[in-house]
């Protein structure tokens, strides 16, 4: 396993350029993984830069989310996510509850937020559809120009920069770095538009935009706008700002890559409070994780003396059905 010295509380979240990574050249690759080893120890959070993707593909998403959320009330409705065998669709405000920071997280207020889910675009009769499973299929399209084309198009890009991820996060554990290529063939890939509205005078204790939870799946990629907001949890329980860098995103480990690496990587806590801007705020996160039937168990790098095997194998689908009646109160219709 790669070289390690535990740190102090980290008090920033560190930026690493995979410019030269993307080129290939196997030193900047190698330089890229020893960061990314370090930050996945540390916080679990990271920005990356130099990541390729056109400036204005991600500005055309955020115009698109935003069209979506100006729609009226009862269109989104009308595609609301329990519609749909794999949750793709609308979530209005109150729709989750994700703070799971302690025992009494059942007990926590709802999240000011409104959010749309979308995946892999497959007809219903799709053999990879017909597996319901989240992130294929399913989808319900709103009533706008050109929303699913940019979308998919969106879409696209970032399971080409999750596929990059992936190979970095490979080689930082000392592993080959196509590792994890055979169980994304049919990812559970989904997209995620959210809407923050300040947050008001009169809000529930401890009810913000995003209660504090850590995400479920493999790895998130986050577009976020300036308006700030978003804070991470170090290991010493400090809320650190994830501040907007223009040109990055941000990229955290979920609780299923956690799982997969022994608890040698975090999935640590995140919370949203959008309380500085003054207007609304708007997220892209792309949650990035294997299809539905890969066996999810200890990866052979992260066993050893310190790190004993800690989880029994399970399928990817088993961990994502769980986490989602967790935070929704209910399972998908079958």
């Amino acid at each position: 396993m790669i070289i390690y010295t535990p740190p102090k509380p980290a008090t920033s979240i560190p930026v690493i350029d995979i410019s030269g990574a993307l080129t290939r050249d196997d030193d900047a690759r190698a330089a890229a993984a020893q960061a990314i080893h370090r930050a996945c120890r540390e916080t679990g959070f990271f920005y990356i830069a130099g990541h390729g993707v056109p400036a204005d593909l991600i500005a055309a998403q955020f115009a698109a989310a935003r069209a979506f959320f100006d729609m009226p009330l009862d269109d989104k409705l009308a595609i609301h996510m329990k519609n749909s065998p794999t949750t793709a669709g609308y979530e209005p405000v109150g729709g989750q509850i994700l703070d799971s920071q302690d025992a009494t997280a059942e007990k926590a207020p709802p999240d000011l937020k409104e959010s749309y889910y979308c995946g892999l675009d497959l007809p219903d009769d799709h053999p990879w559809a017909m597996k319901k499973q989240r992130g294929l299929g399913h989808n319900q399209w709103p009533d706008l120009p050109g929303f699913r084309a940019q979308t998919m198009a969106y879409y696209s890009a970032m399971r080409a920069l999750g596929d990059e991820v992936l190979s970095l996060i490979a080689l930082s554990l000392e592993l080959p770095e196509d590792w994890f290529r055979p169980h994304f063939d049919w990812p559970g890939a989904t997209m995620r538009f959210i809407k923050y509205p300040p947050q008001p005078a009169n809000a529930a204790y401890n009810q913000i935009g995003a209660g504090a939870h850590t995400d479920w799946g493999g790895v998130t990629i986050l577009a976020q706008d300036d308006a700030g907001g978003l804070e991470v949890r170090n290991i010493a329980g400090e809320w650190l700002e994830a501040t907007p860098i223009a040109g990055t995103f941000v990229i955290n480990l979920g609780d299923l890559m956690a799982r997969w690496t022994n608890r040698v990587y975090l999935s640590n806590m995140h919370r949203v409070k959008n309380n500085m801007s003054g207007g609304d705020r708007y997220s892209l996160p792309f949650f990035y994780s294997p299809r539905g039937d890969a066996v999810i168990e200890p990866i052979p790098t992260c066993v050893n003396a310190q790190y004993p095997r800690a989880y029994a194998a399970c399928t990817c689908a088993e961990h994502m059905l769980e986490m989602f009646r967790r935070s929704y109160g209910y399972l998908p219709a079958a």
